[in-house]
């Protein structure tokens, strides 16, 4: 559908959206479009990160799917260890989904949890210091290991957050 061999410059190429239906289209038809992604603002394509709302999908979700995975597939093994003599199959299936989808939904609520804490504070010391480098992933991991375990006391939050700056270093 698009070509690069028919522009006069690099940073378009030609678009013919009737290309592959042999249709006498005329060439006024054709359109240049960017080959680099188009900003709204100057500012947006100077940046060279992802942006918050990004990060926040992005360290939730993933956090979220892993959790789930690793921890259904856990789950799947303590399902079938929970079978019993004279089951049936309908009932070691279900047996096995109930086991693993509560196993898997319940870590991958609280690494979804660790997800979005971490990416809010990370782009609030981004926002704060305007720049981006190691030092502000790591104070985000510290600050996330301490709201993450604030409610199980002092000890509990200063231990979570020298991990969560280590694991970030």
């Amino acid at each position: 559908m698009a070509t690069n061999h028919s522009s006069d410059d690099e940073s378009t190429r030609l678009y013919h959206p009737y290309q592959n239906y042999e249709l006498p289209i005329k060439a006024q038809h054709l359109y240049k479009l960017p080959t680099s992604p188009e900003y709204l603002f100057t500012e947006e394509s100077l940046q060279k990160r992802r942006s918050w709302g990004e990060n926040l999908t992005f360290y939730t979700g993933t956090g979220y799917l892993s959790g789930s995975v690793a921890r259904a597939a856990a789950g799947i093994i303590s399902g079938v260890k929970s079978f019993e003599y004279g089951d049936t199959t309908k009932l070691k299936i279900n047996r096995i989904l109930n086991s693993s989808g509560h196993m898997g939904r319940s870590l991958g609520c609280r690494i979804g949890a660790v997800g979005l804490i971490y990416a809010g504070i990370e782009s609030g010391v981004v926002a704060f210091t305007d720049r981006d480098d190691v030092w502000t992933s790591v104070v985000a991991g510290l600050a996330t290991g301490d709201v993450f375990r604030a409610a199980r006391g002092v000890r509990s939050a200063a231990v979570a957050g020298a991990l969560g700056g280590m694991v970030r270093f």
